[in-house]
């Protein structure tokens, strides 16, 4: 089958590899649509350090192509999405509650860190039970793909905000994940959303997405900007969803007293992370710093699909660009750059 893999720091190509085979609790599932994520920008540029041939991708969708003799509740043909993470739903963190960190820290994501991941023809799917999803027949393929990653991340962002039924809320970026935050900001009840972006095509998705007020931090500081849309106070919960010092620096700000700044954004350089000293209450604002790792399991990627099924949550405006398989370098490039107004890049597979 054919793959497309980091071949060291900064370096990708097309390789051969052989078809995965399934262990008795795996699968193997022939992909039709995949992602191109920024956090597979991240790892190219080393992040997670040196990879050699690992494939890269985490967010795809297929049809089951081989089970294993363990693997009860589906059938080969089935379409179905994968989320990102996908943890053995057994070990002690799993079991605390805390899926994502499957083992060790971050250990429930396994594609494209620990394992090849699904830019392939056919990839594979460890726990199969648990971490395969049966797509509604409603759902087309382009759509459902997006709950394996955007949404499930974005959403969590919202989840981990604690935000009051008519509260506040400023969500820093609006890229794919931090649209999906705006969105589940929403459907937490927030009575405000402020989405923070300078880009005017990603403040219109905001405003589509849930934004009740659009903070351009190109033209205003962001913070004094929030704080006069909420009468001086600062917002319930702020949610980070860049990765950057600078943002994270301002969710803490523009957070109220008893708040919770919430962070799904990748912090891909840098040894620390600094926390602004008097905004923080010198460690006693009672201000929460709540992180978090896209969630995994099919429970939680049914309710999600259930989203998309009902028409509560479109990701459709989120795809703005469209590649076949064979020029997936073209998609990882314009994820880096940022060129041409990307926001995500879909990607299609033959035969689906």
């Amino acid at each position: 089958m054919k793959t497309f893999v980091m071949k060291g720091i900064g370096r990708v190509g097309f390789m051969d590899k052989p078809i995965p085979e399934p262990g008795p609790n795996d699968a193997i599932v022939k992909t039709t649509r995949a992602l191109v994520c920024t956090s597979d920008v991240h790892t190219l540029r080393g992040a997670l350090g040196e990879r050699d041939n690992l494939t890269l991708g985490h967010e795809a969708v297929g049809r089951i192509h081989r089970l294993g003799s363990e693997v009860h509740g589906f059938r080969e043909g089935d379409r179905v999405a994968v989320t990102a993470v996908t943890p053995c739903f057994q070990c002690e963190n799993c079991q605390r509650g805390y899926s994502s960190q499957c083992r060790q820290l971050l250990g429930g994501w396994k594609y494209a860190n620990a394992k090849d991941g699904s830019f392939a023809e056919y990839f594979h799917v460890n726990d199969a039970r648990v971490n395969l999803t049966r797509i509604p027949d409603g759902i087309p393929d382009e759509l459902a793909v997006y709950s394996c990653d955007m949404m499930s991340t974005g959403f969590m962002g919202a989840e981990h905000a604690n935000i009051p039924i008519g509260g506040t809320v400023a969500v820093f970026a609006q890229g794919p994940v931090g649209l999906m935050a705006t969105a589940g900001a929403r459907l937490q009840g927030a009575g405000l959303v402020i989405a923070v972006e300078s880009v005017p095509r990603r403040q219109e998705l905001a405003r589509q997405f849930g934004a009740d007020e659009i903070v351009d931090y190109s033209r205003i500081d962001p913070v004094e900007a929030i704080r006069r849309l909420t009468g001086g106070d600062g917002v319930d919960a702020a949610i980070e969803c860049l990765g950057a010092q600078a943002t994270f620096e301002a969710c803490v700000k523009a957070t109220r007293p008893g708040g919770t700044i919430s962070v799904v954004g990748y912090f891909g350089h840098g040894d620390s992370v600094d926390i602004p000293r008097i905004e923080w209450g010198m460690g006693m604002s009672d201000k929460v710093i709540r992180t978090g790792l896209c969630p995994g399991g099919n429970e939680r990627m049914s309710r999600l699909l259930r989203l998309i099924e009902t028409g509560r949550v479109d990701p459709a405006p989120l795809t703005t660009h469209t590649f076949a398989f064979d020029e997936v370098d073209q998609a990882l490039h314009l994820m880096e750059t940022k060129e041409d107004g990307i926001i995500k890049p879909l990607i299609l597979f033959e035969d689906s």
